[in-house]
């Protein structure tokens, strides 16, 4: 289990945080298609997850975010 950690951020500095997490899940998603357009399970599998965990944590960061 990962360990929890306090961190501190300005509005400004979660806003970026949360911009790049977006792009990036986004590219996850992009190659999730093309993987599936390719045939190949594994990377379907392994990208899809990825962006379910950029969204899971997108999901508690966004309310943040004045």
């Amino acid at each position: 289990m990962a360990e929890n950690m306090n961190l501190s951020f300005t509005e400004d500095e979660l806003e970026m945080i949360v911009d790049a997490l977006e792009a990036d899940m986004e590219g996850y998603i992009e190659a999730s298609k093309e993987a599936r357009d390719a045939g190949n399970k594994e990377d379907v599998d392994t990208f899809s997850e990825a962006a379910e965990r950029i969204q899971s944590l997108l999901t508690r960061l966004q309310p943040l975010v004045g």
